[in-house]
């Protein structure tokens, strides 16, 4: 339950097998001065300890403050993620990785420097948001290695025509979460064993950390870190921990994740066989 940077590294180093060479530690780091983003300082000190690492992201698909590589540089120096390298991953270009299995793609667009890494962290806040419900591991990825032009576009539906001005008037519901899992499904696939997967669950905005000062302040109580080398086991987990809490606290959060059908997510990743629902939670406290 102890959110901070020792419980951070020893949730990590019960799962750590699989990682090795190089490492690209997946963080959504954020619109600019994005109050709900994860602590810098504790990350710094996760960074430090994971050996031939740095922080990776792409650029994102709507207008903003990480639209183009040379506002992302910008927006990742004021938000304190200047301590290690991070790595823009389509910054110079794309690369098709195979959805194996998929209803909706055969493959999809992602940073091209994906493929420059052996092992992946996923390291997730774990918070609500506006098309999505929630954002768990599986958003990280799924929306996260996507690039921000051609592979973001596919996972929302809108890949080849002009993006809706109107937020409402986006594909979303049932077709993104199933999107979205097979774009995950597709980096899953690729690093295999070598892939592990943490969610921070504090500061839970209704909002993800694209909505940057924007956000809804959170009304749920901080539960603690979550790690797994399953990636349908650690947001199903997240999920239940939500709905465990008093109805009060839990309340914006859930109708959050329930008025955009956020849980077909979970139901999308068993359909694709993409982890084990049934999970033992094993607590370190």
């Amino acid at each position: 339950k102890n959110i901070n940077a020792d419980t951070l590294i020893k949730l990590y180093d019960m799962i750590n097998e699989g990682i090795y060479g190089k490492v690209a530690i997946k963080l959504h780091t954020g619109e600019p001065h994005g109050p709900n983003i994860l602590p810098r300082e504790m990350v710094k000190a996760f960074q430090a300890h994971v050996p031939n690492s740095n922080i990776v992201e792409t650029n994102a698909l709507y207008e903003g403050g990480r639209d183009t590589t040379e506002k992302h540089r910008a927006t990742i120096a004021l938000n304190g993620w200047d301590f290690c390298p991070v790595d823009i991953m389509d910054e110079e270009g794309t690369v098709m990785l195979p959805v194996r299995g998929g209803k909706h793609f055969k493959e999809i667009s992602m940073g091209g420097h994906i493929v420059n890494y052996d092992s992946m962290i996923v390291l997730t806040h774990f918070k609500g948001h506006a098309m999505g419900g929630y954002g768990g591991s599986m958003k990280n990825i799924a929306i996260g290695c996507a690039d921000g032009k051609i592979g973001k576009a596919m996972v929302h539906g809108v890949y080849g025509q002009p993006l809706p001005e109107d937020w409402n008037a986006w594909p979303a519901k049932e077709m993104l979460m199933e999107n979205m899992a097979e774009s995950a499904k597709a980096t899953i696939d690729y690093f295999g064993k070598h892939i592990v997967f943490i969610n921070v669950m504090s500061r839970m905005s209704v909002d993800c950390d694209c909505a940057g000062v924007a956000a809804a302040e959170p009304t749920i109580p901080d539960i603690g870190i979550l790690a797994s080398t399953d990636l349908l086991a650690i947001d199903q987990a997240s999920i239940d921990l939500v709905y465990a809490q008093p109805e009060k606290d839990r309340h914006d959060l859930v109708e959050r994740i329930e008025s955009r059908h956020g849980l077909h997510q979970l139901t999308a990743m068993r359909e694709l066989k993409m982890g084990n629902p049934q999970y033992e939670l094993i607590s370190i406290d």
